[in-house]
């Protein structure tokens, strides 16, 4: 039976239990016209009230229970009864059996036609409970089984909403300009860029990409359907598919956002985004591309705040930050960061930078391109249409009485030999390379062309890194790694054990989206050049030799630095092993 405050709205009794304030009401409404959320989602995404606490009015207002799906164990051969297709479609799944009932975790208990499905399913009377759209996702993954790979719950509720709708033919009248083979025709491109359903999309595959802080958004075409993914500390998941008619609008309408000629499909293109999103502003690095099957878009999200984290914050350990410290304190020299692509060199560069940048100090970067905005900082964008390159930019640099240079990548030799001679003539100088470990940047510019002489007189030092998932502190518990991955990192299992050494990973929550990682962290590796290795330099020794030099002086590998956030219980064995063994440190 209902409860009385089945006539009252969400918004107000939230407002009647304190959990809100009228004002967040009122701000909640007038976001709600904006996207296709009901007020009780929208107000948990602004923050203004947890999910649990949302849910459990909504409950009340509806008359029925809530349940928190995570922690009930659902009887897999009640839910079995019930076809996938039906759980789908209904957001609906039998989780247990009653006194002669069923009970049926729904997203929406006031669903008429649902329930009279299920009782005609099911042939017995059905008890509704309110579970969140997340909870059911999760559950039917779990008694049906995973429909992708690595599956990722939570993020395409509102999309998946929205690609149902769009599924739908003829309901949002996305069916005219598309050909036989499901593609939008070019004369109807504008036409479908402009319908609302595509505009929704585009703007809710952004927003909760920010919302699940993935760093990389993926629109990729296949024979029958658009694959969305996300990348979330540092891994693809797959969060939907949309029907083949949707590519083309989709992309059109990322175009038109990132100021792109949406008539252009032969040739690669490069456009920027910008967005507000409650209450911060980022960029989106939007890249397209054609395939075979279509043009491929990679929007890259960047946030100006996560990437000023500060040197306290990348994962250095206090004895590492102190010598990073030191150095970049120090007048003159170069000082590199290397590592493979998206491993945090540039998050590294400007926290540097941030904490080197002062009134009294002349700081300029040149960048390709320039990502982060950085108060107090003169930035120069590489435009190489225009001739202005990496070499040319410093030699310009000199002139403009600078004390310390930023140089987004040494690449060739020209740029590698300008860059040593304002290292040479009183500049601190900051650059990438990319190489594999530490030891590797002296042979590296060796190999591009630089004397070693140069070499040894300039660089200070070089901090490799990688980004390792942090285990989830929500459901972090102790456990016994496999005895193969303590074997390969040179440790004797049974040894470890009689030790009591203690080893940490994430169990899977709500929180991490059940895979026991939340966030990453830095693996460092800091070759500090002294008279030593200056001389190995000198006369042209191997990465070998000077890496051996180097950990005899007490230098950190990766790998040894990865170990010891093992042992703290900062990440685990197995993303140990996936980051730095294939990585190549």
């Amino acid at each position: 039976m209902r409860g009385a405050g089945e006539h009252k709205l969400l918004g107000e009794m939230l407002i009647e239990k304190g959990l809100i304030k009228r004002e967040q009401l009122e701000q909640g409404l007038a976001t709600q016209k904006q996207t296709t959320e009901r007020i009780g989602r929208v107000l948990v995404d602004l923050g203004f009230v947890d999910e649990k606490s949302m849910y459990e009015v909504l409950a009340e207002q509806q008359g029925v229970r809530f349940l928190d799906l995570s922690r009930f164990s659902i009887d897999r051969s009640v839910a079995s009864f019930v076809p996938r297709e039906m759980a789908e479609r209904y957001e609906a799944l039998p989780i247990a059996r009653g006194d002669g009932t069923v009970r049926v975790a729904m997203s929406e208990p006031g669903n008429v036609m649902a329930l009279d499905d299920l009782k005609m399913r099911l042939q017995v009377p059905v008890e509704p409970v309110l579970a969140s759209e997340m909870g059911i996702q999760r559950a039917i993954e779990q008694v049906y089984g995973s429909r992708a790979a690595e599956p990722l719950a939570g993020p395409g509720e509102s999309v998946a909403d929205l690609a149902r709708q769009v599924g739908e033919s003829g309901v949002l009248g996305l069916r005219e300009g598309i050909d036989e083979e499901g593609d939008a025709t070019q004369d109807g491109i504008v036409t479908l860029t402009e319908e609302a359903p595509i505009i929704k999309i585009a703007k809710v595959l952004i927003q909760r990409a920010i919302q699940e802080r993935a760093s990389d958004i993926h629109v990729e075409p296949e024979r029958r359907h658009v694959r969305i993914r996300y990348r979330i500390d540092g891994v693809l998941y797959e969060v939907m598919k949309v029907p083949r008619y949707v590519h083309a609008p989709l992309i059109s309408r990322i175009k038109i956002m990132s100021e792109l000629d949406i008539a252009e499909k032969r040739v690669p293109q490069d456009g920027r985004i910008h967005i507000r999103h409650e209450g911060k502003d980022y960029d989106l690095r939007v890249s397209v591309i054609p395939t075979t099957l279509g043009e491929k878009a990679v929007a890259r999200i960047l946030d100006k705040e996560s990437i000023l984290l500060g040197l306290d914050n990348l994962g250095l350990m206090p004895d590492a930050q102190a010598e990073v410290e030191t150095l970049i304190i120090q007048p003159n020299g170069m000082l590199l960061s290397t590592g493979p692509t998206g491993s945090g060199k540039t998050t590294t560069q400007y926290s540097i930078l941030n904490k080197i940048a002062t009134i009294e100090k002349n700081v300029i970067t040149i960048e390709d391109p320039v990502e982060y905005q950085l108060p107090g900082i003169s930035q120069v964008h590489v435009n190489r249409k225009a001739g202005l390159t990496f070499a040319l930019a410093i030699k310009h640099f000199l002139r403009q009485d600078p004390d310390i240079m930023m140089v987004g990548e040494i690449r060739d030799m020209e740029t590698a030999e300008i860059a040593i001679q304002a290292a040479l003539t009183g500049h601190l100088v900051l650059s990438t390379l990319h190489t594999n470990d530490a030891p590797s940047t002296v042979t590296r510019l060796v190999d591009m062309g630089v004397e070693p002489f140069l070499i040894s007189a300039t660089v200070i030092g070089a901090l490799s890194q990688r980004l390792a998932r942090r285990i989830c502190r929500n459901c972090q518990e102790e456990y016994q790694p496999p005895k193969d991955a303590l074997l390969g990192f040179g440790f004797d299992p049974d040894k470890i054990e009689n030790d009591g050494r203690k080893f940490y990973h994430g169990a899977g929550c709500e929180q991490c989206r059940h895979t026991g990682y939340r966030g990453r962290t830095g693996l460092f590796e800091l070759l500090n050049v002294n008279d030593e290795i200056r001389e190995l330099v000198a006369r042209r020794a191997t990465a070998g030799e000077v890496k051996e030099a180097a950990v005899a002086h007490g230098m950190l590998t990766l790998q040894a630095d990865g170990w010891r956030k093992v042992l703290a219980g900062i990440t685990d064995v197995e993303e140990l092993t996936r980051v730095v063994f294939t990585a190549g440190g």
